[in-house]
């Protein structure tokens, strides 16, 4: 009998979707969400895969979901995401909040320069970079108002943000990965031209010319907001997202030699808007939302990459 790839493990504390996650010093530190009722958190949580327990860590300055995270030089950038306000409009952030682990501080670091919430951010060549999301302006939800294509990056050293080509897609709930000299800007999804789209889209950025490289003949293998990438060894790896019809169980990753997609075994369950990241041989993906694409929750599984 086949060895599974997927793993379960021990549930987080708080159900949560739409947050941001780093691994730095052999844990997974988790930040905000939405969670009960979507209401917005402040929490921190941390996994230790030796004991395969979470804990609770010091908990963000700012309270946010739609968030994102990157980790350099030991610490976590927590970056924009936003709430709800009691009269149904939004309140999305420019704040940036650095966590460090060594010492369990919070500090705050350079506001970006415009407010986003479901961006994508990742790290190149010690340079974060961040995509798109919510429109700044939206007023009555992601099904009704124009995603964003601002895009902006921070080079620690200038400790500024400075505003980058902008997505050829406004988009949010996307995914960004690096290949090779290019970033990757997978799925997402998005209200124009009078229609909701979930994208199947990947546009390329190379950050050396700083612009779009348009290549329509690689897509993701099926539309998927809210999906979730990690790289390995030079492929590329998604999980999940929402289709428009459903959410999904599918896994995949895109073979380099090949140059084409192949799939992996199925998720345990459906999941979209989940944290995910590498650490130490495999694929942690974390919370989300599951099946009816509503409800936040405590899962998480682990695929690994060991033959």
């Amino acid at each position: 009998m086949t060895r599974s790839p997927w793993k379960t493990l021990s549930p987080l504390n708080t159900v949560r979707s739409h947050c941001g996650a780093v691994t730095i010093g052999g844990k997974i530190y988790v930040f905000g969400g939405g969670g009960p009722d979507f209401k917005s958190l402040q929490t921190v949580e941390v996994y230790d895969p030796k004991e395969n327990r979470w804990t609770f860590g010091p908990e963000m300055p700012t309270l946010r979901s739609g968030v994102v995270a990157v980790a350099i030089g030991g610490r976590a950038y927590v970056m924009g995401g936003g709430f709800r306000r009691p009269d149904g409009t939004f309140n999305f952030l420019t704040v940036v909040e650095i966590f460090d682990p060594g010492t369990g501080l919070w500090s705050k670091g350079p506001d970006l320069i415009k407010r986003h919430d479901a961006p994508a951010a990742t790290l190149f060549e010690k340079t974060i970079y961040l995509f798109g999301g919510h429109h700044p302006d939206a007023v009555g939800g992601p099904m009704t108002d124009p995603a964003f294509s601002f895009s902006e990056r921070l080079d620690p050293g200038q400790n500024r943000w400075v505003d980058i080509a902008p997505l050829p897609t406004p988009r949010f709930s996307l995914s960004v990965t690096p290949r090779g000299d290019r970033l990757w800007a997978m799925g997402g999804a998005g209200f124009r031209d009078g229609v909701f789209h979930n994208y199947d889209l990947i546009e390329q950025y190379s950050p050396a010319a700083n612009r779009w490289i348009s290549d329509p003949s690689v897509r993701l293998p099926w539309r998927a907001a809210g999906v979730g990438s990690c790289s390995f060894q030079g492929d590329l790896y998604v999980f999940g997202g929402h289709s428009g019809d459903r959410v999904q169980d599918r896994a995949a990753y895109f073979e380099s030699l090949a140059g084409e997609w192949r799939f992996l075994p199925p998720m345990p369950n459906p999941a979209v808007a989940m944290a995910a990241v590498y650490l130490d041989g495999a694929i942690y993906l974390i919370g989300g939302r599951g099946a009816d694409g509503k409800t936040p929750t405590n899962r998480v599984t682990a695929f690994s990459l060991r033959s």
